[in-house]
């Protein structure tokens, strides 16, 4: 007879068929996901993979044209259009990487809404295809979350596809345009989700990656993520809505149509704030420094930079609380400088040394000197020895008639053992309620040169000179404005109202006057062996036309902003109107022209203006933009 075979029953034994099943196991377990997994999540990585590698052609160089041409832009809101760009993520890159949007992978990114921006109509991206390959289609979803939480749309949609160019990968770069419904519940933070992305081939559809760069949106750059990996860098894409007509905000002018100028920041009223009434300064770097608003009641004080990137500008938030709608001044040490009416002290803004340890570096606020009651007016200045001189309203020990120990003052601070050493320069007396200064300058000769809205022999403002003499220093009118319905002179100047050239010049805008009220002037104070000669070089022609303040290039030309209304604010009328002029300066006198005119629309320029090396001016406007908060633009001549 023959007995069935047994198994071996040795420990041995056992061992290796334990070891082998497992094998098994883990092989039937693998095998399916390498073959879900075969095409890999970057179109960096799947160029080299042979299987794609092959397909791809691989030139020794080819280079991308302008990015502005691989993005489908929205245009800026004026008036009744068909759509509108409602979050921009900045423009295509289709040289960095891209992420694949087919073969189970999910890519999601944040965008933001602002008030009443709730119809999402359109989706504008930049894709990677392979050489001949068209999409066709791509399931589009909006949710609370990353591919997750509440979903608001999720459809696959047809799209249309142009402005294919290829890149060094040997992959084509195309932009991808898809159309959609979707009433959004109010404003803030959504994700916007791409996958299942159809090629007639079957390749996979690739999303570019551009990490944000060029973003001009509130909320920018987008947080991104893949369903395989995490976080990821975000991509390229623009996000549509429903054009609002009348009820648009009004737009400060059509900057397509003007050479040589742009806006390079609209603010949201969030996060970023609103109402620029200070303008900007900038720093060697050519950074942008600003303050604004946090809220219509301007509660507290945004402090923001803008940075360039290429031709793009990259916008951040330093600090939150309290301070002047003035310009921060840039102190040597590359610190931010100023004053706060509200506490009645100097302060600085620097990034915080604890904090950038951990990786980011927030600002923080530290005051450096305080004046209980006096009330500084928002702007300081430095010398070339590092000492800080400013004005305040009231205070300064001198007699005066309004109950106050003082009608104001000009004071020093003195860096002393890490520490600042105060000592008033001079104090206002009279009868009058204020003086109200406004303007100071350190001079080229070293004396300090303002100006004040009240005071001097009229009592209608005037500018003055203060001279160290002894252990003190002495004050000299140079010249004191007389009430323009009587005499052709100004007055009533803005704030960063009065500038200095080479030749020891002092020029400034006075809001009226000038040979019939209320036009504006800009006038001159040259010196001449020991006294000062008063000339207009300029009267505004329209009434009711003002100049605001002023900026010189390297030439001696005189910039600034100028119109109806442009101090004061000239509300949603129709008639408003404003330009950004320039003063040339030649052997006829001074030439003047409006190279930026905005007719009919509403600009409402204010605070201070700045130029960078190149002869770009740079300014803000207190309202208007795409979101009805105001602007930062750029005008390069």
């Amino acid at each position: 007879m023959h007995s069935k075979a047994q198994a071996p029953s040795s420990p041995l034994f056992t061992m290796l068929l334990t070891a082998v099943v497992a094998a098994l196991t883990i092989t039937l377990a693998v095998t399916p996901a390498l073959a879900q997994n075969s095409v890999p999540p970057t179109a960096v990585q799947a160029a080299k993979m042979p299987q794609f590698a092959s397909r791809l052609a691989h030139p020794a160089r080819r280079l991308l044209p302008p990015k502005a041409q691989l993005s489908q832009r929205g245009k800026p809101r004026r008036g009744p259009l068909d759509s509108t760009t409602i979050y921009e993520n900045g423009p295509a890159n289709g040289n960095v990487d891209a992420w694949t949007i087919n073969y189970g992978f999910v890519v999601s990114d944040t965008f933001n809404l602002a008030a009443g921006e709730s119809n999402v109509i359109g989706l504008t991206f930049a894709a990677w295809l392979f050489p001949g390959d068209t999409v066709t289609s791509v399931e589009i979803s909006i949710t609370s979350g990353a591919n997750g939480g509440t979903s608001y749309f999720d459809q696959t949609v047809n799209v249309t596809q142009g402005n294919c160019t290829g890149n060094q990968y040997g992959y084509n770069v195309c932009t991808v345009t898809a159309s959609s419904n979707v009433s959004l519940p109010s404003s803030g933070t959504y994700w916007v989700n791409l996958q299942n992305a159809s090629v007639p081939s079957g390749d996979p559809v690739y999303w570019d990656e551009n990490s944000g760069v060029g973003c001009q949106s509130p909320g920018c750059p987008s947080q991104a993520a893949d369903n395989s990996i995490g976080s990821i860098p975000s991509e390229s894409f623009t996000i549509l809505g429903e054009a609002c007509g009348d009820e648009c905000p009004t737009p400060c002018f059509n900057e397509q149509s003007q050479n040589g100028f742009r806006v390079i920041h609209d603010f949201s009223g969030g996060a970023d704030g609103r109402y620029q009434y200070g303008g900007v300064n900038i720093d060697q770097a050519g950074n942008l420094y600003g303050s604004d608003c946090d809220s219509d009641e301007c509660g507290g004080i945004n402090f923001y930079k803008l940075s360039r990137s290429g031709q793009n500008w990259t916008t951040s938030t330093l600090y939150h609380g309290v301070g002047n709608l003035t310009a921060p001044t840039i102190g040597p040490d590359g610190s931010l400088y100023g004053s706060s009416f509200s506490y009645d002290d100097v302060y600085s803004l620097r990034p915080s040394p604890s904090a950038c340890l951990t990786g980011s570096c927030p600002w923080m606020r530290t005051e450096i000197y305080s004046f209980p009651g006096a009330q500084p007016t928002g702007f300081v200045t430095f010398d070339q020895a590092g000492n800080l001189y400013g004005t305040t309203r009231l205070g300064g020990g001198g007699s005066c008639d309004n109950g106050y120990s003082g009608c104001g003052s000009v004071y020093k601070l003195t860096p002393s053992n890490g520490g600042w050493m105060e000592r008033d320069l001079y104090a206002w007396t009279g009868t009058r309620n204020t003086v109200e200064p406004i303007a100071l300058l350190v001079g080229i000769d070293g004396n300090l040169y303002g100006r004040t809205n009240a005071g001097g022999a009229y009592g209608d403002g005037s500018v003055y000179q203060l001279v160290p003499s002894g252990g003190g220093w002495v004050q000299n009118v140079l010249y004191s404005f007389p009430y323009p319905q009587d005499l052709p002179e100004g007055w009533d100047p803005p704030a960063f109202s009065l500038i200095q050239d080479s030749a020891g010049n002092l020029y400034g805008p006075a809001a009226e006057g000038g040979s019939g009220f209320p036009h504006g002037i800009i006038f001159m104070l040259s010196p001449n062996n020991g006294t000062w000669t008063f000339s207009i070089i300029r009267h505004n022609n329209s009434s009711g036309d003002l100049f605001n303040n002023l900026a010189m290039d390297a030439a001696g030309n005189l910039y600034g902003t100028g119109g109806l209304g442009v101090q004061f604010g000239c509300g949603f009328s129709s008639w408003c109107y404003s330009y950004i002029y320039r003063l040339m300066h030649s052997s006829d006198g001074w030439q003047f022209s409006t190279p930026i005119y905005f007719s009919g629309q509403l600009f409402d320029a204010a605070g201070q203006v700045s130029l960078d090396g190149n002869g770009s001016l740079y300014g803000t406007t207190i309202v208007c933009g795409r979101y009805g908060y105001g602007t930062v633009w750029q005008y390069s001549p």
